[in-house]
């Protein structure tokens, strides 16, 4: 007898769940994209290395082009679709909108969902490559404009909107501290 190839998955993605029947080497990309039209998460290098399909798996930041689908089953999947509550823009996506923080929005969604962990990582305290106190007892560490590109350097932008990526970044976990730990340089 041969061996199974592929499998029923339910992924909950959005808040809904959908059941598909997938190949075991499906990765939660194509899953998304090809099999459920949500197309807003890009398929870039294929090889985890630019960051352009990040989408949110329990609220980790993970790239889709490595994750298989059925790896994926029974934990919670946020894409861009999912981050804003009705027509009102996630804070991290209105930043995006207000301070130019795309320019052709190829990578536009997985610099989102990156940005969205980005801030829920800092506000827990977790360091980052380039904190100066990683003890737990001192915080959340200054976000400064440093601090923000080492935790955003695994997505890539080839338009170059570094810049503003890092000033949305910025306004976002302001909005969302109300300005504490957010260095008036990063936010500027």
């Amino acid at each position: 007898m041969a061996p199974t190839t592929s499998s029923s998955v339910t992924l909950n993605i959005n808040g809904e769940k959908h059941t598909l029947s997938v190949d075991h080497r499906t990765t939660l990309l194509d899953a998304l994209r090809e099999r459920l039209d949500l197309t807003g998460t890009k398929k870039g290098c294929d090889q985890g290395q630019c960051g352009a399909c990040t989408v949110l798996v329990d609220g980790r930041r993970t790239v889709s082009c490595l994750q298989l689908a059925v790896a994926a089953e029974d934990r919670e999947i946020t894409t861009v679709e999912g981050l804003a509550e009705g027509e009102r823009l996630h804070p991290v996506q209105q930043a995006f909108l207000d301070l130019d923080g795309f320019q052709c929005g190829y990578c536009t969604p997985g610099q989102i969902c990156s940005a969205v962990a980005v801030i829920e990582e800092h506000a827990a305290g977790w360091p980052s490559a380039v904190t100066d106190d990683v003890r737990p007892e001192a915080g959340p560490p200054p976000l400064t404009p440093q601090e923000i590109r080492e935790r955003m350097s695994g997505n890539l932008c080839r338009c170059g909107a570094y810049v503003s990526i890092v000033e949305a970044v910025a306004r976002a976990a302001a909005e969302r501290t109300g300005a504490t730990g957010v260095t008036e340089e990063a936010a500027a």
